[in-house]
């Protein structure tokens, strides 16, 4: 797409950009001519227009004799005509207001520092703990149906029912359990279920199944309670004047932060890109909006990705801010969770 446009039609589609995401208003031939600084008659920007219109880079809105960017155009801009720099800790404009503290306040101080930069919706998800048990213990609910228990060497515990192919007495759940503490105690439970594996023929049938089932069972729990994502300023979009008029679109976000779990798998995926990632309308698949974009980052402690943050808002966003206050503020998180 880029070799396509020679260097007038991109310097016009720039300041078209540029010149909406400003006014949020549809940009005339006579407004790009004033600001693109380019001596070009009106008939020959028109022209332009109507060949950046066809390949999809702008539209006309039906109310206005003016030009908007679709998301396409947007994705050419931020991709090739954004001149944003990863700025220093000691050049941010944004204050270090991240003090080392516990790991829920830091994330909850992250998505409301996201917010109130960006004047959108920020978003945060908690760090993911090494999956690692200190003790397993099990308890006999009724038949084939046990309570699996879970103690983390923190002290967090998180509780499982299985359903089993064969009852158990208590007794042989003591055994299981017994066994389990013995051996696995301090292993992640990913390294617990390739160890049984090896094992497995070393145990007496029933005991290894009851096993297996526990490590699904507690690999299940420990992901169930680190799925949590902070989010702050979802209000913030009900001054957005994008959506503001639309209350479909406005019905349609906030069902979207309500259940999470689509972002949950868009911010799964950024974390396992370095740096800043940016999705601009419908293009992620996982928030499939054409009227928001995100913009995200991973956070590390200890050299190691743990989560993620970001931005949230329309596709009308000044893209070269939120690219550093996304990743400004993922050093912040990075800094404070890794200082002990």
């Amino acid at each position: 797409m880029k070799t396509m446009l020679d260097e007038r039609a991109k310097t016009l589609l720039k300041t078209l950009v540029e010149r909406y995401i400003a006014d949020g208003q549809p940009v005339g031939s006579r407004t790009l001519s004033r600001a693109s600084g380019l001596e070009l008659s009106p008939a020959t920007i028109r022209n332009v227009m109507a060949d950046l219109e066809e390949l999809g880079l702008i539209a006309s809105p039906h109310t206005s004799a003016g030009r908007v960017p679709t998301a396409r155009g947007y994705r050419l801009f931020v991709d090739t005509m954004l001149t944003a720099q990863p700025l220093s800790m000691d050049a941010s404009p944004i204050e270090p207001t991240l003090p080392p503290d516990q790991p829920q306040r830091v994330i909850a101080n992250a998505a409301q520092l996201l917010s109130s930069l960006s004047s959108f919706v920020g978003v945060v998800t908690a760090p993911r703990k090494p999956s690692v048990f200190h003790h397993i213990e099990f308890m006999r609910l009724s038949e084939k149906r046990v309570l699996v228990i879970i103690v983390a060497p923190d002290g967090d515990v998180q509780n499982r029912v299985i359903f089993t192919a064969q009852d158990y007495s208590q007794a042989q759940l003591i055994e299981a359990s017994n066994y389990l503490t013995a051996h696995y105690a301090g292993l992640t439970i990913e390294q617990v279920r390739e160890r049984l594996k090896g094992e497995v023929d070393a145990l007496r049938g029933e005991i290894a199944a009851l096993m297996h089932a526990a490590v699904q069972a507690s690999s299940e729990a420990i992901a169930d309670s680190q799925d949590q994502l902070v989010i702050s300023g979802e209000r913030n979009l009900l001054t957005v004047q994008d959506f503001s008029s639309d209350m479909g679109s406005l019905r349609k976000l906030f069902d979207l932060f309500e259940h999470k779990t689509q972002l949950m798998r868009l911010l799964e995926v950024s974390s396992r890109a370095e740096g800043v990632r940016i999705y601009i309308g419908g293009e992620s698949m996982v928030v499939p909006y054409e009227e928001l974009s995100v913009v995200s980052a991973p956070y590390v402690v200890d050299g190691r990705v743990v989560g993620t943050l970001g931005v949230i808002g329309p596709t009308r966003m000044a893209y070269d801010r939120m690219i550093q206050i996304v990743d400004i503020t993922s050093r912040l998180v990075s800094n404070a969770l890794s200082q002990k």
